[in-house]
């Protein structure tokens, strides 16, 4: 038995990838399954060079038989140490036979073959992604090996009634002593990542779904007993995906049946197997009783995003990890054009811009900081990041903006109809949409190799004799040990030009008229561009829509801003002003400023006075930055100043509206009868929320009544939630009883008990400490379960930075404590809960001295898996 080896291990680099040497055509996996032992026989079809050795991935199995072209293997033609397995005297059209063992209950890094739940009533799964498989079998663990599978799965039928893996059923039976087994084929060559198997008790929910290539294809999603009826909206959600990706992209399902699996014990949202998606129940369960607004839109979002993967992911795979993005990247892009055509563009927009700045912008910013497509890796696990993900995404959204609806369309049908089948690269990417509209997209290939976030300055002159405006643009990227010296990337900037009267000016440059609105390419180190027959100097807006994933610096005067807040007829323009605005509002509180502020202020209040506005869209109009997009702009972080400042920030917004008004407001929102779930509904919920934290900030008593009322009354977790969150972070005396009261009401639901100790974590200050402490000890509370682990601890590591970053470092060391806890069950959760580390070389001294104590401290454990230990070693880097 040889088990997976957690030192330092060489740097996997771009520059030296070589296909493999081997390919595996085909494989037979059979399953003996059972919870302390599982046995796995295999049998490898093989092609490739006999003048080179055949090398195979597997960690930590029991190897109890190896047989070449059906004869047994003697000790001496065959190795297994450090994670591979060596075999000598392979000839091509060879086929290997192995037959070892597993133990998934022991396994509690969910990776591989594990058991989620008890052994009573648990049941069996696989992760595969990125590097499971070979905790499986042996086998060329990586994703430029495509195979076709046959797996068949023999267990207790009493124990395991349900059997399921990828592919197309293809026969079942009973066996001798109560046993059973079932068969499945998948007739589509794929990466190991993407093999999938499930047994055990489950519940299902089904429908069949008519494509629109006239194919029945029978929708399955599966869960435990209990909650089976939560997986109704989710179901709805696969329909509409499916139907959506027909229409926009013209991809069409291609097995007999799809498999939807969730379950509470799993390392990341979903997973995309071919055929058998396997889901954190979080992003599948829904009801209205336990599940908020916000969380049915990720349900939708996440559904549709593994869904699209069978096409961006599954069919078009990626050749390497360092291509990861070409999956990740490119189908979050396509679930975001999902959910907004399913909901609101505008709100959308805003959704996934203030996620990049909270999440990614901070990433790229600090020692963590890497290229969409990185150059090198110890630990691919490590590399599932919000750059290659949500930055990845923005770099196909520049492309599809590039190339306008129609271009990008013909693109894509060129990108799949040539890669089908393959193991792709960027560069097929950009060649297939560059060819189909005849383009040299290949200097944005650029964007994929920089790390860091590269700033766009723009300053205005307007000539009144000549009537003409010129916008000068240059960009500037700071240097990286990756790359030190970075050429210029193509950035586009949608912009338009504002008259100050707020009316959208026509744009004439070059002597053409170009409509309301234009997209120029900046890619040299610094361009002008001159636009005619403007009467007065305008407001330019920039960057419309988030064009590019840059930082926008403009000498804006308040009062500019304050008129794109007010009259941009576009919901993301105007949230964009609002943001900068607030920025600048944020500073005058520093300084004792007041125009910002003022000008900020004023524009609110007007607006929340606008009887047509959006609900949904004030809402997110009156709340400023968070605090981590604050401290980005701030040379040295103190998070307890910058939550007093932003505090302060807000109660002056709450009395520039009057506690009248929003009392008033507060009032109107309250809706009779039966819970809502259509999008006025929720948009009302959304600015209800808002509303009622602005008045707790200048009328406690009356914003504390107010949500004790809405918590015992809530007909749904989202206004139960937000009044808990009120009174928790007010601490009002109803607090204690509101949390006793959602223990109780939601004992026996994991979902709900994860808001339970969020909301908790939250708790802003010194204060929050101690409150997670207590939380530990409370007999739900488990390291075992990621949900829970991150519902408490990540909570309160990233989502609280006043709580988190005591200046006496003691949110420092429990998490440190906590992680190396952690390390010992699951590398992969520690691992992304110590990136809250990342950026601690910009916080003010006095907690720069203590979270560097703590790091390095924690780095000197002999005892990390190389998940945390390279996460630990890249955050102390200066």
């Amino acid at each position: 038995m040889s088990d997976r080896h957690d030192h330092a291990t060489a740097p996997i680099r771009l520059r030296d990838y070589a296909p493999p040497a081997w390919r595996v055509e085909s494989i037979e996996l059979s399953f003996e399954l059972g919870i302390d032992t599982t046995e796995v026989t295999a049998r490898l079809h093989l092609r490739g060079d006999a003048s080179r050795p055949l090398r195979l991935d597997g960690e930590g199995l029991e190897l109890l038989a190896i047989a070449l072209d059906e004869q047994p293997l003697d000790a001496g033609a065959w190795r297994y140490a450090d994670g591979v397995l060596e075999v000598d005297g392979v000839s091509d059209g060879s086929v290997l036979t192995t037959r070892v063992r597993t133990h998934p209950a022991a396994n509690t890094a969910l990776e591989g073959l594990y058991l989620s739940g008890s052994r009573e009533a648990g049941f069996l799964l696989t992760q595969c992604e990125a590097e499971g498989f070979r905790h499986i079998t042996f086998f060329p663990d990586r994703p430029d090996v495509l195979t076709r599978y046959t797996v068949t799965l023999q267990a207790d039928r009493a124990r395991f009634p349900v059997l399921l893996a990828g592919g197309n059923p293809d026969g079942a039976g009973d066996l001798p002593d109560g046993r059973h087994w079932a068969r499945f084929v998948d007739p589509h060559p794929k990466p190991c990542y993407l093999f999938a198997l499930v047994a055990g008790r489950l519940e299902k929910i089904e429908r069949d779904y008519l494509t629109g290539e006239g194919r029945t294809v029978k929708l399955v999603i599966w869960s435990e007993a209990n909650v089976i009826d939560s997986c109704h909206y989710a179901m709805d959600a696969l329909e509409r995906c499916m139907r959506w990706d027909e229409q926009a992209y013209g991809r069409h399902y291609d097995l007999d049946v799809f498999h939807v699996v969730a379950t509470h014990d799993f390392n990341m949202g979903a997973m995309e197997n071919k055929g058998l998606n396997i889901f954190n129940a979080k992003y599948l369960l829904a009801d209205p009783d336990t599940t908020t607004d916000d969380e049915y839109k990720a349900v939708e979002a996440v559904v549709a995003h593994e869904y699209f993967h069978n096409w961006s992911g599954n069919r078009v795979t990626c050749r390497d990890w360092f291509q990861l993005s070409l999956k990740e990247g490119l189908t979050v892009f396509r679930e975001q054009q999902f959910s907004a055509d399913m909901n609101s563009t505008a709100l959308k927009r805003i959704e996934d811009v203030a996620l990049l700045r909270r999440a990614q912008f901070p990433e790229d910013a600090g020692p963590l900081a890497h290229p969409v497509r990185p150059a090198e890796y110890r630990e691919i696990n490590n590399f599932y990041t919000a750059t290659v993900y949500e930055k990845g995404s923005e770099l196909v959204r520049m492309l599809a903006g590039k190339l306008g609806p129609e271009g990008f369309r013909r693109g894509m049908d060129r990108y799949f109809e040539r890669n089908d089948g393959r193991a792709a690269t960027i560069e097929d990417f950009l060649a297939a949409l560059g060819d189909a509209n005849d383009l040299d997209l290949m200097p944005y290939l650029a964007w994929y190799g920089q790390a860091g976030t590269p700033r766009l300055r723009a300053r205005g002159h307007f000539d009144a004799g000549a009537r003409r405006y010129t916008l000068t643009l240059s960009q500037h990227a700071q240097a990286h040990a990756d790359l030190p010296e970075k050429p210029p990337l193509p950035i586009p900037v949608k912009l338009a030009l504002f008259d100050r009267d707020g009316r959208m000016l026509a744009l004439r440059m070059d002597g053409q008229t170009v409509g309301h609105e234009a997209v120029v390419v900046l890619d040299r180190d610094e361009q002008t561009f001159a636009f005619d027959e403007i009467e007065r100097s305008p407001v330019p807006s920039l960057l419309r829509g988030f064009s590019a994933p840059v930082i926008l610096e403009c000498d804006y005067a308040p009062a500019d801003l304050a008129l794109l807040l007010t009259h941009d007829p576009d919901g993301f323009n105007r949230w964009e002003a609002g943001q900068q605005l607030a920025a600048l509002a944020f500073d005058d509180c520093r300084h004792g400023g007041q125009i910002a502020l003022q000008a900020w202020c004023n524009a609110l209040a007007q607006l929340f006075a606008d009887p047509t506005l959006d609900p949904a869209l004030l809402a997110d109009l009156l709340t400023p930055p968070g605090e981590v997009e604050l401290a980005e702009r701030e040379q040295e972080v103190d998070p307890a100043q910058i939550h007093a400042l932003r505090q302060q920030l807000q109660k002056q917004l709450a009395e520039t509206i009057g506690a009248f008004a929003l009392a008033q407001r507060l009032a109107a929102l309250e809706v009779a009868g039966p819970l809502q779930l259509d999008a006025v509904a929720k948009a009302q919920r959304r600015l209800k929320r808002r509303v009622l934290e602005l008045l707790a900030l200048i009328d406690a008593p009356t914003a504390q009544a107010r949500a004790d009322a809405q918590y015992r009354r809530a007909q749904g977790m989202t206004d139960r939630l937000a009044a808990l969150s009120v009174l928790v972070r007010s601490d009002a005396a109803s607090a204690a009883d509101a949390l006793a009261d959602f223990r109780r009401r939601h004992a026996d639901n994991p979902l709900a008990l994860d808001k339970w100790f969020a909301v908790q974590a939250q708790l802003p200050g010194e204060r929050a400490l101690e409150r997670v402490r207590s939380l530990e000890s409370d007999p739900a509370f488990t390291l075992k379960n990621p949900n829970r682990a991150r519902a408490l601890l990540g909570t309160f590591a990233s989502g609280n930075p006043s709580g988190f970053h005591r200046a006496d470092g003691a949110g420092y060391q429990l998490l440190a404590e906590r992680l190396v806890a952690l390390d010992a069950l699951n590398p992969q959760i520690a691992a992304r809960l110590a990136t809250a580390f990342n950026g601690w070389q910009r916080l003010e001294p006095v907690r720069r001295d203590a979270a560097r104590r703590v790091l390095s401290a924690l780095a000197e454990k002999p005892e990390l898996s190389r998940n945390l230990a390279e996460i630990v070693a890249g955050v102390l880097k200066s």
